[in-house]
């Protein structure tokens, strides 16, 4: 087979699984999860988790930055200069260009909001940043994106923290055959399945969070979640079977006694 590389802003990233690091227990909760996925790079939101201060727990202390990719984001940011004052100062703070910017439009669905998000994508791509953009599943905001710089698009399955899982595969379909950028699935997935499908759908990767830290057993869950982007990019792989909608034999039906 071909070799099945996962590359995003020109870096090759072995696993197609993103997993967050809010919403643990702890850190040492995190750590365990995020190495029970295998996933070689995790979402780190500047605002809200301590990467620096070391007179209080410390996520590099259990997460090497030199072993696996930190990408910071901008969640809680509800406009486009907290969000691209966030990650100016993450480029400042660790050195980040490859980050992830999502503006929220309001509180109570989180939905991106798309004027202010291509606003700050221009911005961003102008200084340099490579920016991975959570997103509508609209098409043709998304191609906007993508026009405008954008290093991967991340359509929502369903809204931020729901566990819905997809609730347009539709669109979804559509923002894939016309990017030529990855398409990772962020926010809404509820379970293993969930991951599946969207990368049965053909989205180079998925970003799991909530459906991981809320889970009862975190850690098997996270290993659930590493099998199912497997499987689920294997399934892509290999074709589907065409759908019918009238039995087919499973035997062939030549030479029957």
């Amino acid at each position: 087979m071909k070799k099945d590389n996962f590359k995003v802003a020109g870096k090759i990233i072995k696993s197609r699984l993103i997993v967050g690091t809010g919403k643990y227990k702890n850190f040492s909760e995190t750590a365990a999860a995020v190495k029970a996925s295998e996933a070689d790079m995790v979402t780190v939101a500047v605002r809200r988790i301590n990467i620096l201060d070391k007179k209080k727990p410390i996520l590099t202390d259990y997460l090497d930055p030199k072993k696996i990719i930190y990408l910071p984001n901008t969640a809680g940011c509800f406009n486009s200069d907290d969000a691209l004052r966030t990650l100016r100062l993450a480029r400042e703070m660790g050195g980040w260009r490859l980050v992830k910017l999502e503006v929220l439009g309001d509180k109570k669905t989180l939905y991106p909001n798309m004027i202010e998000t291509i606003k700050s994508t221009k911005i961003l791509v102008k200084e340099g940043f490579k920016v991975m953009v959570y997103c509508t599943d609209d098409p043709l905001l998304a191609k906007k994106l993508e026009d405008n710089g954008a290093s991967a698009i991340m359509p929502l399955a369903s809204p931020i923290g729901s566990g819905l899982g997809l609730q347009n595969k539709v669109n979804i379909s559509l923002i894939i055959k016309q990017s030529k950028v990855p398409v990772i699935v962020d926010a809404g997935i509820g379970t293993a399945s969930d991951a599946t499908i969207a990368m049965e759908l053909g989205c180079d990767g998925v970003l799991i969070n909530s459906a991981i830290a809320n889970a009862k057993k975190p850690i098997i869950m996270a290993k659930a979640f590493k099998d199912a982007v497997i499987s689920g990019r294997n399934s892509y792989l290999a074709g589907r079977m065409g759908k019918n909608y009238f039995a087919i034999p499973s035997s062939p039906s030549k030479g029957i006694i």
